[in-house]
């Protein structure tokens, strides 16, 4: 009935209650005391930046977006666009009941622009969601052009001003050194440091197709990934070249310290002889149909983009010399006549101690005029960066227009992922994912009733959606009393 009631007023009060076109529910908390026009300025255009600024402005605010590409590149960037994907094409799985599939869930009821972007430009991934790059790229600058309450910057901003009005901080972990050192110099802490690894992409006509085959892990989804097998000799000359491999002249300002979830190849390597075939080789799930057998070891391709005429190594990133990487990947069957289109690189990642700085609304604590969106808040991943602007825009909305918004439940994925970053033990903060492990656990008495791990993800999945549209439900009802007191 609430919802039948709300649904009434959306063609009448859509730019009232700044709903687009097709969106299912609105928005978050509003006082009935509004600005008419509320202004928030958003620093990055990245992942986080736009999905900030296109729930800002379809809730009725003012954004000036900025971004300091291609007037200021970095060391990671390729372009100026929007919502480039520097490292991987994935957005990881789609498979029911997984923990990334819960939080993309939560996201698409949301209405997330960015997600939908996704979706609308995936390629076949197997039982992921993974993106043609310059398509996904193109319908988010598309979604930016076509709302008028956004003002493109295309200029580097050097200093963060709590008395400047709403600021959202998506600069990502590219942050340039001036802005850097502005965010130093609000929130009083130092920055930690780590370094992203990029795989490297292979021109698909050139990979021999006689020696490789089709199929997904366990037959999840399609099979979509092209697997090179490996038999044992195979696989031991390749990791005896790998660990001779030499390795990338480093900057100055580089201090690697890497993110365990993104290792470079090398670094598993290592770590044992057999870390890499335990990692993004292992064979399990991948049966050979030609021989009906498993190799010893399997390196995977995924496409690119729809025309799959590209393919990205899983797992592969590394920082070895250029040339090193051509005579060591070439070992891989079915890549000895690889033409690489990228190599694989390291970039540095910078980020805040959010459990020190934020609040569960993504508010700097001493200065709350200022939120902060995207890995530099300190989560890990695409999904997870998207998720973060989506929330930072939807609280700065609420925030702008005179409100105190409610924060997403700690029951739900996303609440879970901010949960981590605000409440983790500051002294060993790192980035993380959207994990199991940030979850709720369900109580003991029914952890030891249901013995099944894939049945426990299903019921702690059912549990975060209805806590999720609980919530969502209260603020389309408050956005809904909202636009009528605009109207009286």
């Amino acid at each position: 009935m609430r919802r039948q009631y709300f649904s009434t007023l959306l063609p009448r009060f859509r730019r009232a209650t700044w709903i687009s076109p097709g969106d299912p529910i609105a928005s978050p908390q509003y006082s009935l005391r509004m600005d008419p026009i509320p202004k928030i300025r958003v620093l990055g255009a990245g992942l986080a930046g736009p999905e900030a600024a296109l729930q800002a402005a379809r809730r009725g605010c003012a954004v000036d977006l900025y971004e300091m590409r291609p007037v200021r590149s970095t060391e990671a960037h390729q372009t100026g666009d929007f919502a480039e994907l520097v490292c991987s094409n994935s957005l990881k799985s789609e498979s029911e009941h997984t923990a990334p599939w819960l939080l993309k869930q939560e996201m698409r009821r949301a209405g997330s622009v960015l997600l939908a972007a996704a979706d609308s430009s995936a390629v076949p991934a197997g039982h992921a969601l993974a993106v043609d790059r310059v398509e996904f790229s193109r319908r988010v600058a598309a979604a930016i052009a076509a709302e008028p309450n956004i003002r493109v910057h295309r200029e580097e901003v050097t200093a963060i001003c709590p008395d400047d009005g709403w600021t959202v901080v998506a600069s990502g972990p590219l942050t340039s050194p001036a802005l850097s050192s502005s965010i130093a110099a609000l929130t009083g802490s130092d920055h930690l440091a780590f370094y992203d690894s990029i795989s490297p992409i292979v021109d698909a006509e050139t990979i021999d197709m006689e020696r490789v085959y089709f199929a997904a892990r366990w037959d999840k989804g399609t099979a979509d990934y092209i697997n090179c097998p490996m038999t044992r000799d195979e696989y031991d000359h390749f990791y005896d070249a790998l660990m001779m491999a030499e390795s990338a002249d480093e900057k100055e300002w580089e201090k690697l310290q890497h993110f365990e979830s993104c290792l470079p190849i090398e670094e598993l390597a290592r770590r044992g002889r057999d870390t890499p075939r335990f990692g993004p080789m292992k064979p399990v799930g991948l049966r050979d149909p030609r021989t009906g057998k498993t190799p010893w070891a399997v390196v995977q391709l995924r496409s690119e983009n729809l025309r799959a005429d590209s393919y990205n190594l899983v797992g592969f990133q590394n920082h070895l010399k250029y040339s090193d990487q051509a005579r060591v990947l070439r070992l891989i069957p079915g890549l000895e006549n690889a033409k690489f289109l990228r190599y694989g690189q390291i970039h540095r990642n910078t980020y805040i101690n959010a459990p020190t700085l934020l609040t569960d609304t993504l508010q700097l604590r001493d200065h709350p005029r200022v939120l902060f969106a995207g890995q530099i808040s300190g989560v890990e991943g695409y999904t997870e960066s998207i998720a973060t602007g989506m929330l930072a825009g939807i609280y700065a909305a609420a925030l702008a227009h005179g409100g105190q918004p409610e924060p997403v439940p700690r029951a739900t994925g996303l609440g879970s992922l901010v949960h981590y970053i605000t409440n983790a033990d500051a002294r060993h903060f790192q980035p993380a994912n959207i994990t199991f492990d940030l979850l709720e656990p369900l109580e003991e008495e029914l952890r030891r009733k249901v013995r099944d791990k894939r049945e426990r993800h299903k019921l702690q999945c059912e549990r975060s959606l209805a806590a999720f549209d609980e919530w969502w439900a209260r603020q389309s009802i408050i956005a809904a009393t909202a636009a009528c007191a605009r109207e009286s």
